[in-house]
């Protein structure tokens, strides 16, 4: 099975989940890591807008 990881290195906003968003539509089980709740990530998904503190982006 081939795994692709996505491995942020820096502190705060580096931009992973604008790539994550391009990339997950590739992809049939997606999985995210943290260690709590963070600052949060907006995401418009059928013209409804959603923040996600917790919640993996790639769900939707």
């Amino acid at each position: 099975m081939k795994v692709d990881v996505l491995l942020g290195l820096q502190w705060g906003d580096e931009g992973k989940g604008k790539i994550v968003d391009v990339l997950t539509p590739g992809y049939d089980v997606i999985a995210r890591f943290q260690g709590g709740p963070n600052a949060g990530h907006s995401l418009e998904f059928n013209e409804i807008k959603h923040v996600l503190h917790s919640i993996p982006s790639g769900i939707f």
